[in-house]
């Protein structure tokens, strides 16, 4: 919506040398000029869609007091137009009388383009409005002092109109889109069950109805109550509509939706979610179950080894999970979303549990096997080389294989017994191997 800028200034001499003809046609057109711009300004302003709005709104707070104030600044700026006008048209009308003035003719003009020739009228309410002190009767003004007076006073009224009408251009209009996105979230939260009273969600959308509610009426009613003004500037209504309390209602809106759309997505997969987390927490109990077994074997087979303690069944996630599958069947969503993250956590890490206790548990057992695989590897390694025979080598296998596969099997006896087995077939081999009759052959 266009201004107007503030009206043209004279700069305008004192009463002093009689001006000529041609300084009375040159100020003449000035004050011409500077008469149109200001009917322009003041039919703009009379017209301004801030000043229809003003003039039938409800207004209450800081608008209303401002427009009354203004409402009398503009009565005033009009009846100083016409005082205006009318010493103008008095000018014009003394130059029109003759095409060379005589020397009275331009001492009257001097007196009217230059002197303190128009008198207004001076009540309390135009003194308290246009800020010229105590009241009077009536005051004296040169033609550009009158139009600074009215260029002060049209730049008050204007700015407080820009103001307002720059406020309900920006804000009510935003809070309607806000408000109807608001009414889609509310359709959303009772499809998923999120109910006031129920779910902090539901809460917080309440807040927010009532935020932008009583938001808007404000706006309405008194806009400049919403607006920033830039110190400094001299454009009309310099400075921005307050859009804070706006902006925070919609990210409040923005993190609710967000919630809603994550309790709808538990609806849609909740199903798959609940199957998984059975999986899971069936393999961490076999898994569980596996370990206290080998432990019992462990025990029994292993002399000489701490084995670590297994733990019982995750109870406390089982019944957890048969929560979840309540709150599933009751459509209970906004209950059920946390639920299901927290049990997708604990599951996965009771089942890394599990796993890291069957492998604690049985590594004895796997020592016992790496042994027993080391020892036949080199058993067979001397029968390849015609060895199996020797009686030093039987010997050796025999005292390493009784370790080995007696019950209980004390590890660190029966990993000496391998070694001493190794050491023997290795001293028989490296001569073998460096003997005339494979020097061409290896193993």
């Amino acid at each position: 919506m266009g201004v107007m800028g503030s009206f043209p200034g004279s700069a305008g001499s004192p009463p002093g040398p009689v001006m000529d003809r041609d300084e009375v046609d040159r100020a003449l057109a000035r004050l011409d000029a500077e008469h149109e711009a200001i009917e322009s300004s003041l039919l703009a302003l009379q017209d301004h869609a801030g000043r229809r709005l003003l003039e039938g709104a409800g207004l209450t707070g800081v608008t209303k007091d401002r427009w009354a104030s203004a409402e009398q600044w503009i009565t005033v700026l009009w009846s100083y137009f016409e005082s205006y006008a009318e010493a103008l048209n008095g000018a014009r009308e003394l130059r029109a009388r003759r095409r060379w003035p005589n020397r009275d003719d331009l001492v009257e003009l001097t007196r009217t383009l230059r002197g303190r020739c128009v008198t207004v009228a001076g009540t309390p309410e135009h003194q308290a409005a246009s800020l010229t002190g105590p009241a009077k009767l009536s005051e004296e003004f040169t033609l550009a002092e009158l139009v600074s007076r009215m260029n002060e006073l049209y730049a008050r009224s204007l700015d407080m109109v820009v103001a307002a009408d720059s406020v309900w251009s920006a804000l009510p209009a935003r809070i309607d889109l806000l408000s109807a996105e608001l009414a889609r979230t509310r359709s959303l939260a009772h499809s998923a069950g999120v109910r006031p009273g129920e779910h902090p969600a539901a809460d917080d959308l309440e807040s927010i109805t009532h935020e932008l509610t009583t938001l808007r009426a404000q706006v309405v009613s008194d806009p400049l109550a919403f607006w920033h003004a830039v110190r400094g500037s001299s454009a009309p209504g310099g400075g921005r509509p307050d859009t804070e309390r706006y902006d925070r209602a919609a990210r409040a809106l923005e993190d609710v939706r967000r919630e809603i759309e994550a309790v709808l997505s538990v609806r849609q997969d909740s199903e798959e979610r609940l199957m998984r987390l059975r999986d899971v927490l069936s393999r961490a109990d076999r898994t569980l179950a596996e370990a206290r077994s080998a432990r019992g074997e462990v025990l029994a087979k292993i002399a000489a080894s701490e084995v670590p303690a297994v733990s019982g069944p995750p109870t406390a996630l089982h019944e957890q999970l048969s929560t979840a599958a309540e709150y599933r069947r009751h459509a209970q969503w906004h209950r059920l979303s946390p639920l299901l993250e927290s049990l997708e956590r604990d599951a996965e890490d009771e089942l890394l549990r599990a796993r890291e206790s069957l492998t604690a548990v049985t590594a004895p057992l796997a020592v016992r096997a790496e042994l027993r695989g080391r020892l036949d590897a080199y058993r067979a390694k001397v029968s390849r080389h015609g060895m199996a025979e020797d009686p030093l080598l039987i010997e050796r296998y025999d005292a390493a294989r009784r370790r080995l596969w007696s019950a209980p099997c004390d590890l660190r006896v029966a990993e000496q017994a391998v070694l001493r087995y190794q050491q023997a077939a290795a001293d028989l081999l490296v001569p073998r191997q460096q003997g005339p009759a494979d020097r061409g052959g290896g193993e």
